[in-house]
C-alpha cells in the first residue's frame, strides 16, 4: 500500500485519514495539520522523508502566479527543502488542470452557465486555471487578490489587470511571512466578514475555502460556492449561511474533499514521478480516473 501525507500549516482539527483503491492499487491518504507551526512541518517532513511515497504541502503555496510567470514563497521554500527523498507538491499542478477541467465539465454538462454569471474569485493568483476557465465560460469576474490577500479596497475585473498588478506585487508578496497573506492555524476557524458587497452582488463565490470561510458575510442566500477542501462541518456552516449549491473540484472521500495538494501528491505517486508531473501527464491521469466535480445541493 502506498502512503500519501498531506502536511498542512492549517488546523489539526481538520485531520483525516482514508484508504482508497484506484486502478487496482491501494493508497492510504493522511492529512496532518500543524496549527500554523512551520518548524513542526519541517520536523515531520524530515522524519517521514523517504518513508512515504509523496507529500502534499497544504495550508500554503510554493508559488504565487502573475498570470504568465510564477514567484516562490520564501517560507514555503524552506519547508519544501526538508524533503530530500520524497516528492513534495503544493497542488498548483492540479489548480491549472483539474480545476480548469472541472469548470469546463460544469459548462458542458450542467446549465449553471446557461445564463451569464458574475463570479467572485477570492484570488486568481492562487487559481489561474479556474480564473481562465470562468472567463472562457462567459462569466463576469471580480478578482479579490487585492481585496482579500492585501486588504486593499480595489477589485480587479480582468486577468489583464491582474497581470499588471501581480508583476509588481508578486515578488514582494513572496518575501512576506506566509501568515500575513493567508489564514493559518486557528485563524482558519475565525469568520471576519470583509467587503461583503462583492459577495452579495455575485452569483458564484469561488476559490480557496479558507479565504471564503474567513471573509464571507453571515448570510448568502441562493449563492453557489465553487471550492476545494471541505469537511462535514464546513458543509453545515455553508448550509446555515443559506448557500444554495456547493461544488468541490476534488472528489468526496469518506465525508470530505481533500485539497488539491493531496490530490496532486496522489497523482504524482500514481504516475511514478519524483517531482510534479507535466500538464499533459496530469490530464492523462485525470481522464483515466474520470474525476468529476462534486455537486451538493444545500
Amino acid at each position: 500500500m502506498k502512503r500519501i501525507i498531506g502536511i498542512s500549516l492549517g488546523s489539526s482539527k481538520r485531520n483525516h485519514v482514508v484508504t482508497v483503491e484506484l486502478k487496482g492499487e491501494q493508497f492510504k491518504i493522511e492529512r496532518i495539520g500543524t496549527d500554523g507551526d512551520m518548524d513542526k512541518m519541517v520536523e515531520i517532513i524530515r522524519e517521514l522523508d523517504g518513508k512515504v511515497d509523496a507529500f502534499g504541502l497544504g495550508g500554503m503555496d510554493l508559488y504565487i502566479y502573475a498570470v504568465d510567470r510564477r514567484y516562490e514563497f520564501r517560507d514555503a521554500r524552506r519547508i519544501s527543502r526538508a524533503a530530500e527523498k520524497t516528492p513534495i507538491v503544493d497542488g498548483s499542478g492540479l489548480k491549472n488542470t483539474l480545476e480548469r477541467r472541472a469548470i469546463e465539465q460544469l459548462d458542458d454538462e450542467t446549465d449553471i452557465f446557461k445564463e451569464s454569471k458574475k463570479v467572485l474569485l477570492m484570488s486568481a493568483m492562487d487559481r489561474l486555471g479556474m480564473a481562465q476557465a470562468f472567463e472562457k465560460a462567459g462569466c463576469k469576474m471580480i478578482y479579490g487578490d487585492l481585496l482579500f490577500v492585501l486588504g486593499l479596497p480595489v477589485p480587479l475585473n480582468s486577468l489583464k489587470a491582474l497581470a499588471a498588478v501581480a508583476r509588481v506585487l508578486a515578488p514582494l508578496v513572496g518575501q512576506l511571512p506566509f501568515s500575513m497573506v493567508y489564514p493559518t492555524g486557528s485563524k482558519q476557524a475565525i469568520n471576519k466578514p470583509r467587503y461583503s458587497r462583492y459577495f452579495h452582488e455575485c452569483d458564484i463565490i469561488a476559490g480557496d475555502f479558507h479565504y471564503i470561510h474567513r471573509y464571507m458575510p453571515e448570510k448568502l442566500p441562493g449563492k453557489i460556492i465553487v471550492t476545494n477542501t471541505v469537511t462535514k462541518d464546513d458543509v453545515e456552516f455553508l448550509r446555515e449561511r443559506g448557500l444554495k449549491t456547493l461544488i468541490t473540484t476534488t472528489p468526496e472521500m469518506e465525508g470530505r474533499s481533500f485539497g488539491t495538494n493531496v490530490m496532486e501528491a496522489l497523482l504524482v505517486c500514481m504516475g511514478g514521478g519524483n517531482r510534479e508531473l507535466s500538464e499533459a501527464h496530469y490530464y492523462q491521469l485525470l481522464e483515466e480516473l474520470d474525476l468529476k466535480p462534486r455537486v451538493v445541493e444545500l
